[in-house]
């Protein structure tokens, strides 16, 4: 993505969207943000009575659904911070993937603490990143194909 093609795509002046966004990754930031919110936003009512597993794979589904309609636009952007020159990237990456990791297992209502939160997190970011590289190549109607390898994998890892 470049600011120059931002400007024609959506008309506006490349100093205005300057003003907003330092840098294309600051667009790339504010888009995953409001993906964010849109997965704390998962009410309640939605993991009622459902297992452990079920209310993470429903979080995580929240989240991806909300990132699809741009899913190559997301792909690239992940492979991009990924690029071995831009190291500058890296460390963000980990805060962010670890941040999203917690909101994952706090908007799925898990609870835990000390040793089996931090057991948590490491199975989770685990399944997060193999989801994403599944994710990432999804052709299926509604990720489908994505869906299913997620609920398997945390079937499998058992995160109590």
């Amino acid at each position: 993505m470049r600011f120059h093609l931002l400007a024609e795509r959506t008309g506006m002046p490349m100093p205005e969207i300057g003003v907003a966004f330092r840098d294309v990754d600051a667009i790339a930031n504010a888009w995953f943000a409001r993906a964010r919110l849109h997965l704390l936003g998962l009410p309640e009512t939605a993991l009622a009575d459902r297992a452990l597993d079920a209310r993470i794979a429903t979080a995580c589904e929240r989240w991806l659904d909300f990132l699809a309609p741009h899913r190559r636009v997301a792909s690239e952007i992940l492979r991009g911070k990924l690029w071995p020159p831009h190291l500058h990237h890296w460390i963000p990456l980990v805060f962010d993937l670890s941040r999203l990791v917690h909101d994952l297992l706090d908007t799925a209502r898990v609870p835990g603490e000390g040793t089996l939160r931090a057991l948590q997190e490491i199975g989770l970011t685990l399944v997060l990143l193999a989801t994403l590289r599944d994710w990432a190549r999804d052709r299926s109607e509604a990720q489908a194909w994505t869906k299913r390898r997620l609920r398997r994998r945390l079937a499998q890892a058992r995160l109590k």
